[in-house]
């Protein structure tokens, strides 16, 4: 629920308007998160006068003294320079709440309540709802490229609800792609908009617009190589290892919640848009290609230590995962404590969730049971336990130490695969 008028908050100087994302999320029915104010009529001194903390160098945004909620200042915007950041900024007390709506992105986001309760929706914003419609505000959306990522998180976050981008902001999409404002964005932002989009409900549309307005070739140029690269049939009956890739996401999206591994599943094939055409469908080698390029990518847009992780052991290993049938109990350890499953367990938990995903994320292996996976874990349980007494009683110590614990896994692994009903 949104701010009953009762419990609106009234200043002395301005008047305050709920705007945004909850509004928005207001008529989808959907949880509000968040509230966002703008405030009309009152000065930076006015607000510091009321006990709000300033944030933000660029233009006035305050915090609430108690409900640390966001306050700003209604402004107008004008374009001064390339990319999101090529802007200068009103915040006089001449600026109406109009203008401040007009300058956001899409109709959707530019709708506000007044203290009473009542709906401001000059550009129309709840018509756009009941369409289902992502539609720009004015054809100031070209002016910042940002614009093109939200949009597309926009679409994967409501795609299960039917709204689609209107043909006509696509199109201005395009424009800002080929006037090359997108260079323009900076590491920061652009992981800040995908790591969102990861969370939503279609990651995958969200990639899927980058691609149909060409943004997808400027962000992330090592997932678009993947378009029309075949995979062999008997493996893959969708062939083509783009289509694959979007596939192993939205699976990877089922299996978990969590963005890390859905991020790690996106980009376990990267190493295949190296393969030479003339090697085709086959991409022997490909997963030490793949964990150069998920370095790179992860580099480019300083991706947390975490994500970028797992995504190269996933990139490096998840061929691996899939031939533990063939591995010797010696093998298998060593391959244990290469993942050093037995200090990180969680990380070994995501990586066979992403090879999960890549397994199901074929035509026709949509749900069904990867059993590498479970004999993994069942290896894992069978080998993280060893019987330290017999070895402290021979006073080991250092290598040798550690040498009788991995004689003693391997044993435990040799009983689990003499006991074990797995075949791949």
């Amino acid at each position: 629920m949104t701010t009953p008028p009762s419990e609106f908050p009234s200043l002395k100087h301005g008047t305050v308007y709920l705007v945004g994302g909850a509004v928005r999320d207001e008529y989808l029915g959907r949880p509000i998160t968040e509230r966002d104010w703008v405030v009309v009529g009152a000065t930076p001194e006015e607000m510091l006068r009321q006990g709000f903390l300033q944030v933000g160098k660029d233009f006035p945004v305050f915090l609430h003294p108690l409900t640390k909620e966001e306050y700003a200042l209604a402004r107008r915007e004008k374009k001064t320079g390339r990319g999101y950041q090529g802007f200068s900024f009103d915040t006089s007390t001449t600026v109406t709440l109009e203008e401040d709506l007009k300058r956001r992105d899409i109709t959707i986001n530019a709708m506000a309540k007044n203290a009473e309760g009542v709906l401001i929706d000059p550009y129309g914003g709840l018509k756009d709802l009941k369409s289902r419609q992502l539609r720009h505000v004015s054809d100031a959306f070209v002016e910042d490229p940002l614009r093109v990522l939200r949009v597309a998180r926009f679409a994967g976050r409501y795609f299960h609800r039917g709204f689609f981008i209107a043909p006509e902001t696509l199109e201005l999409m395009k424009q800002l792609v080929g006037e090359e404002e997108l260079s323009y964005l900076s590491p920061e932002r652009i992981w800040q908009e995908t790591h969102t989009a990861l969370s939503e409900t279609h990651p995958r549309i969200y990639f899927e617009v980058l691609r149909n307005c060409g943004a997808l070739e400027v962000l992330f140029p090592e997932i678009a190589a993947l378009y029309g690269v075949p995979n062999p049939l008997r493996w893959h009956p969708e062939i083509d290892t783009g289509v694959h890739t979007m596939m192993v996401l939205d699976a990877a999206v089922k299996l978990s919640k969590r963005p890390v591994v859905r991020f790690a599943a996106l980009l376990h094939d990267l190493g295949k848009g190296k393969t030479p055409s003339s090697l085709w469908p086959r991409h022997i080698g490909h997963e030490k290609e793949g964990e150069l390029l998920v370095k790179n990518v992860c580099d480019r847009l300083r991706v947390p230590k975490e994500f970028k992780e797992l995504a190269l052991l996933v990139a490096k290993e998840h061929g691996m995962c899939h031939q533990i049938s063939e591995m010797k109990p010696s093998t298998l350890i060593r391959t244990l404590e290469r993942f050093d499953v037995y200090r990180r367990p969680e990380r070994f938990q995501d990586f066979l969730m992403a090879c999960t995903a890549d397994h199901e994320g074929r035509t026709g292996y949509q749900g069904k049971p990867y059993a590498q996976a479970d004999a993994w874990q069942s290896l894992y349980e069978k080998t993280k336990t060893v019987d330290m007494t017999p070895l402290l009683e021979k006073n080991l110590k250092g290598e040798a130490m550690a040498a009788a614990v991995f004689e003693a896994r391997v044993a435990l692994a040799k009983a689990w695969k003499e006991t074990s009903n797995f075949s791949s």
